[in-house]
């Protein structure tokens, strides 16, 4: 199994762990730091939606309480319903996208953010200067 293989497995497990009595949605997100170490994530949701979490979200929070934020170097993301077959590839939302991207723009690098389906399928890699052309961060407020 290959390093993207690993990850997206890893981000598999994760979403074990997604609360998401509302959508029964699971997302699970992995990501790898410069180091090699991986930080996971999976969704958390709340009855009132709005203050719900994305899986992403909640792994960059993680990196960055560990102080791994601008190390991050790629992420696989995954989803599906609950139960079901959820082979199609999940991308991030656009929240997720400018949260990633702040990762992007602290590290130096474009990440490679890797979408698959929570039981298998299709894999998608794409950058995320692909995900999210013109992207606003931390450069723009200097």
């Amino acid at each position: 199994m290959d390093q993207t293989e690993i990850l997206i497995a890893v981000a598999r497990e994760a979403a074990r762990y997604a609360y998401a009595p509302y959508s029964g949605f699971a997302v699970g997100a992995a990501l790898r730091t410069a180091g090699g170490e991986i930080v996971t994530g999976a969704n958390l949701e709340n009855a009132s939606y709005g203050l719900s979490l994305c899986a992403e979200t909640v792994a960059l929070g993680t990196a960055n309480a560990r102080g791994l934020l601008a190390e991050v170097v790629e992420v696989a993301v995954v989803g599906g319903t609950i139960g079901g077959a959820g082979t199609a590839p999940v991308r991030p939302c656009g929240r997720c996208r400018q949260m990633l991207n702040e990762a992007t723009q602290l590290g130096g690098r474009d990440l490679a953010i890797h979408c698959a389906g929570l039981t298998g399928g299709v894999r998608e890699t794409h950058r995320l200067s692909a995900l999210l052309p013109l992207a606003f961060g931390p450069a723009d407020l200097a």
